[in-house]
């Protein structure tokens, strides 16, 4: 029998949550960001679910690119860091890919290339996030080189928010500006929202970038009522049940000391598949229908939950880690992280299984 430790991926989820970043943005056309494996979700699965939907698939390298062309995706797919060295651009070139251009050396490469075919180039601005992007005093000169490119198709102006995820800051609102004011009379479709500016700054552009959101989690600072269905159901079952009596270490290091006569459950579930070792105890999970907490130190395949209050637990009883119950925000908001570090660590090690229909 194999190990129970399982992601259930639900492919209607999936599109759900495509259609509802669309809503969001009446008109816009949307990149769905499937980097890091779709967020640990698994690209190629996600980018077939989707691919009948999609506008087009945001990636961050040309491997990642080169994935989906082997799994015979044939929508737009954006390189969202650009090329990494000017010989990638011939490649992006035959495979139809698009290109972020961020600074001056991707700029030269891209002017200076002998390319079969001219490529979409989404020219990147620095409007306040200071990571990469041309600053606003240097847009227009960027612009114009690219413009007068005969390897450029086109161009669409984008930015980068970064704390639209703080509902209450009003730096997005300045970053907005900044990107406004230099990419005045500019010639080029806008693109600046990912998921958190969909949700909560909304603006009239012709393309967004939802990706978190795509996969049920909201990247917002606050409870969000939209309707965000969870798409990664991280499970597995119980493989021991024990009772212990007061004053009993749990686990390595003897952390947690059961403070009276406890029953105890192990998961086959550990920081092996991506599970976080520092889970504190009273981190919620599901056994059987109904919730309880994590007690003692995450192991790297084994983890520990309290029983108590529950009904006659058996070994192969169900466990939800997160999913549709417990939710991956309250799973990341006892580990002191985010979502987006939870799903995209986890390792080939935990089987994907993908739910849902597979068409649109």
């Amino acid at each position: 029998m194999a190990r129970p430790a399982l992601a259930r991926v639900d492919l209607d989820a999936l599109r759900h949550n495509y259609r509802l970043a669309k809503r969001l943005a009446p008109g816009a056309r949307a990149v769905a960001v499937v980097k890091a494996n779709a967020y640990g979700h698994g690209a190629v699965a996600v980018a077939r679910a989707l691919a009948a939907e999609a506008d087009a698939f945001g990636v961050a390298c040309i491997e990642e690119a080169l994935e989906l062309r082997a799994a015979g995706v044939a929508n737009p797919v954006l390189l969202l860091e650009g090329v990494f060295e000017a010989s990638e651009l011939a490649l992006a070139a035959e495979q139809r890919l698009w290109v972020v251009v961020h600074c001056a050396e991707q700029l030269q490469w891209i002017t200076q290339a002998r390319l079969a075919a001219p490529l979409q180039v989404w020219l990147k601005m620095d409007s306040g996030m200071h990571r990469v992007g041309f600053a606003p005093t240097d847009y227009r000169a960027a612009h114009a080189a690219l413009a007068a490119s005969p390897n450029v198709e086109s161009l669409v102006l984008m930015t980068h928010y970064a704390r639209a995820d703080e509902t209450a800051c009003a730096a997005t609102a300045r970053q907005r500006e900044v990107f406004e004011a230099a990419t005045a009379g500019l010639a080029g479709a806008r693109c600046a929202n990912n998921s958190a500016g969909i949700m909560a700054w909304p603006a009239a552009d012709a393309w967004i970038r939802p990706g978190m959101m795509l996969y049920g989690a909201s990247p917002l600072d606050v409870e969000d009522g939209r309707d965000l269905q969870p798409v990664m159901t991280l499970s597995s079952a119980l493989i021991s049940v024990r009772d212990l009596a007061a004053g009993e270490p749990v686990g390595y290091g003897g952390g947690f000391v059961t403070p009276q006569a406890m029953r105890i459950g192990v998961v086959a579930m550990g920081y092996g598949d991506g599970y976080p070792r520092n889970a504190p105890a009273g981190t919620p999970v599901m056994v059987g229908g109904r919730r309880t907490r994590l007690v003692g130190r995450v192991s790297m395949d084994m983890l520990t939950l309290d029983l108590g209050g529950l009904d006659s637990p058996r070994v192969g009883d169900p466990v939800e880690l997160w999913g549709r119950h417990v939710r991956l925000a309250e799973v990341a908001a006892a580990c002191a992280t985010i979502p987006y570090e939870l799903v995209t660590r986890m390792p080939a090690r935990v089987p994907r299984r993908y739910e849902g229909s597979t068409g649109p």
